[in-house]
């Protein structure tokens, strides 16, 4: 489920492969591409990490030396020593290759992060001006897409309060399928062009060791979360 290649089928056999991002190949080595092949915009992404991706929004522009240089890096990395997240310790170092998606009207890509618990969303974070010279922003609402005056340390949020998405009652039933009968688990879905894309799964929030403000809701997310018994 943490494997971005892998969760692919997994997504695909829950909720439909009309929601996966368009695959253009999957790869042991950055030797293995043939860039001829590859329309003018794409991104290529490692697999068993979080950060080591490449957006490329025109092929004759992307400095192919550096961008090796960022994924092979990223393919000798091992996650799961960083954060000791346990899913990660035996997934295969990959590359992937996506669509380049943005939405046309506002030339951004909202991503919504779905805080899932037992299966049902408690709350939401959107991530917008991902590709901005400010940086990403991040705002966090409420199950019914009501604003929530929190924010995570050391990320500001948006200057506007967005609008609910027209998809935002399907997003939710995705997510809670996705996520049935698990703790915790965050469900990912990017927004363009009114098309809901799966982004990616993860069992633990910025690796478990993000702080929101104020602090209040540190506790009130943690009392969300029932461990089976045998667990506690």
């Amino acid at each position: 489920m943490v494997d971005k290649y892998g969760a692919r089928s997994f997504v695909a056999d829950k909720i439909g492969e009309e929601y996966l991002v368009p695959l253009y190949g999957v790869f042991d080595s950055w030797d293995e591409i043939d860039f001829s092949a590859l329309p003018d915009q794409f991104v290529i992404k490692c697999t068993h990490d979080s950060g080591s991706y490449v957006i490329c929004t025109d092929k004759t522009k992307l400095d192919v030396q550096k961008a090796k240089a960022k994924i092979e890096t990223g393919l000798a990395r091992k996650q799961f020593y960083l954060s000791r997240e346990w899913p990660y310790k035996n997934v295969k170092p990959r590359i992937i290759i996506e669509q380049y998606l943005e939405d046309k009207q506002t030339h951004d890509l909202v991503d919504y992060k779905f805080f899932c618990f037992d299966g049902k969303v408690k709350l939401l974070e959107s991530n917008t001006e991902r590709r901005s010279e400010t940086g990403t922003k991040t705002d966090f609402y409420s199950p019914e897409f009501e604003y929530l005056q929190m924010r995570e340390a050391g990320y500001p949020n948006s200057d506007r309060i967005q609008s609910k998405p027209e998809r935002f009652e399907e997003m939710i039933k995705l997510a809670e399928i996705l996520s049935e009968g698990i703790p915790f688990l965050r469900v990912d879905f990017n927004y363009a062009n009114n098309q809901i894309y799966f982004g990616e799964l993860t069992f633990f929030h910025c690796g478990g060791r993000m702080l929101l403000e104020p602090d209040e809701y540190n506790y009130k997310l943690g009392e969300m979360i029932h461990l089976p018994e045998k667990y506690r």
